[in-house]
């Protein structure tokens, strides 16, 4: 069973940082590309950042509101990926959720439960 956990919410103030964490168990976590996705209330989920596998050169993307203050990472060893978020402003305010995508069987993927971040002072 395919299981996607995150960890690392929380409420922070503008300004602040959080690494998000989303262990992965039940798969080959190296063939996956593994992205961050986000949603606000009222709001549709975001694409945030997606970090490919190695057969695509670990090739990453973001979302252009948080380029340059959030960077995802992972750990093959460890099947985790990582969302550093740092100049964190209230507009960050969301549920993230990681997600697993197979990197040659698209219909096969996953969604992590969610972990909430708040951005307020």
């Amino acid at each position: 069973q395919v299981q996607l956990v995150e960890s690392g919410g929380g409420l922070v103030q503008p300004g602040g940082s959080l690494r998000l964490s989303c262990a992965a168990s039940g798969l080959i976590f190296s063939s996956y590309h593994m992205s961050w996705y986000r949603q606000a209330p009222g709001k549709q989920r975001e694409l945030v950042a997606t970090i490919t596998t190695i057969t695509n050169s670990y090739g990453i993307n973001y979302v252009d509101s948080v380029k340059g203050r959030f960077t995802i990472s992972r750990d093959n060893a460890k099947n985790t990926v990582y969302l550093q978020m740092n100049s964190l402003k209230p507009e960050d305010t969301a549920v993230y959720y990681c997600h697993a995508r197979h990197m040659t069987v698209s219909s096969r993927d996953y969604w992590g439960q969610g972990t909430q971040v708040t951005v307020s002072s």
